[in-house]
Protein backbone atom coordinates (compact mmCIF):
# COMPACT_ATOMS: atom_id res chain seq x y z
CA UNK A 1 0.00 0.00 0.00
CA UNK A 2 0.89 3.58 -0.22
CA UNK A 3 1.74 5.71 3.03
CA UNK A 4 0.68 8.94 3.09
CA UNK A 5 2.93 11.37 5.16
CA UNK A 6 1.64 14.87 5.38
CA UNK A 7 3.85 17.42 6.62
CA UNK A 8 1.54 20.62 7.34
CA UNK A 9 2.67 23.82 8.35
CA UNK A 10 0.26 26.31 9.43
CA UNK A 11 1.18 29.42 7.60
CA UNK A 12 -1.06 32.80 8.69
CA UNK A 13 -3.14 34.59 6.81
CA UNK A 14 -1.61 38.04 7.95
CA UNK A 15 0.71 39.65 9.46
CA UNK A 16 0.54 39.64 13.35
CA UNK A 17 2.79 41.42 15.77
CA UNK A 18 1.91 40.43 19.25
CA UNK A 19 2.57 41.74 22.66
CA UNK A 20 5.88 40.95 24.07
CA UNK A 21 5.85 38.48 27.20
CA UNK A 22 6.80 39.09 29.80
CA UNK A 23 5.74 43.18 30.28
CA UNK A 24 6.94 45.06 32.00
CA UNK A 25 10.21 43.04 32.11
CA UNK A 26 13.77 42.38 33.74
CA UNK A 27 16.03 41.68 31.84
CA UNK A 28 14.63 39.55 28.38
CA UNK A 29 11.45 39.56 27.37
CA UNK A 30 10.05 37.74 23.98
CA UNK A 31 8.40 38.83 21.02
CA UNK A 32 6.21 36.61 18.91
CA UNK A 33 5.09 37.34 15.41
CA UNK A 34 3.82 35.71 11.95
CA UNK A 35 4.13 36.58 8.72
CA UNK A 36 1.90 34.87 5.74
CA UNK A 37 4.89 35.49 2.99
CA UNK A 38 8.27 34.59 2.99
CA UNK A 39 9.43 38.16 3.10
CA UNK A 40 12.28 41.00 3.99
CA UNK A 41 11.47 41.80 8.06
CA UNK A 42 12.98 43.83 10.41
CA UNK A 43 12.13 44.06 14.24
CA UNK A 44 14.04 47.00 15.49
CA UNK A 45 14.13 48.55 19.70
CA UNK A 46 13.69 52.54 19.73
CA UNK A 47 13.78 54.47 22.95
CA UNK A 48 10.96 57.46 23.70
CA UNK A 49 12.93 59.40 21.45
CA UNK A 50 12.63 57.30 18.43
CA UNK A 51 16.47 56.33 18.43
CA UNK A 52 17.13 53.40 17.56
CA UNK A 53 18.71 51.29 20.43
CA UNK A 54 18.92 47.99 18.41
CA UNK A 55 17.74 45.75 15.74
CA UNK A 56 16.23 42.22 16.44
CA UNK A 57 15.54 40.98 12.56
CA UNK A 58 17.32 42.18 9.40
CA UNK A 59 16.75 39.93 6.53
CA UNK A 60 14.74 37.59 4.92
CA UNK A 61 12.72 34.99 6.64
CA UNK A 62 10.31 32.41 5.84
CA UNK A 63 6.59 32.45 6.41
CA UNK A 64 4.75 31.01 9.69
CA UNK A 65 5.41 31.82 13.75
CA UNK A 66 8.43 33.61 14.47
CA UNK A 67 10.14 34.02 18.25
CA UNK A 68 12.46 36.63 19.39
CA UNK A 69 14.01 36.96 22.61
CA UNK A 70 15.17 40.64 23.76
CA UNK A 71 17.71 41.54 26.61
CA UNK A 72 17.64 44.26 28.00
CA UNK A 73 20.50 43.99 30.32
CA UNK A 74 22.03 47.19 28.49
CA UNK A 75 19.66 49.69 28.75
CA UNK A 76 18.03 51.63 31.44
CA UNK A 77 14.33 51.35 33.09
CA UNK A 78 12.01 53.17 30.76
CA UNK A 79 9.34 52.98 28.10
CA UNK A 80 10.55 51.54 24.59
CA UNK A 81 9.21 50.47 21.04
CA UNK A 82 9.43 48.04 18.82
CA UNK A 83 8.68 47.74 15.30
CA UNK A 84 7.45 45.17 12.51
CA UNK A 85 8.20 46.02 8.94
CA UNK A 86 7.62 43.31 6.33
CA UNK A 87 7.04 44.65 3.13
CA UNK A 88 4.29 46.93 3.23
CA UNK A 89 3.00 45.84 6.99
CA UNK A 90 4.64 48.11 9.94
CA UNK A 91 3.37 47.93 13.33
CA UNK A 92 4.92 49.16 16.82
CA UNK A 93 4.11 48.10 20.28
CA UNK A 94 5.52 49.24 23.66
CA UNK A 95 7.21 47.47 26.24
CA UNK A 96 8.57 48.49 29.46
CA UNK A 97 11.54 47.75 31.42
CA UNK A 98 11.90 47.55 34.83
CA UNK A 99 14.95 47.40 36.86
Amino acid sequence: GITSVENKIEIPSHYILKQNYPNPFNPVTTINYQLPYSNYVTLKVYNILGEEIATLVNGEQKAGNHTIAFNASKISTGVYFYKLQAGSFTEIKKMVVVK
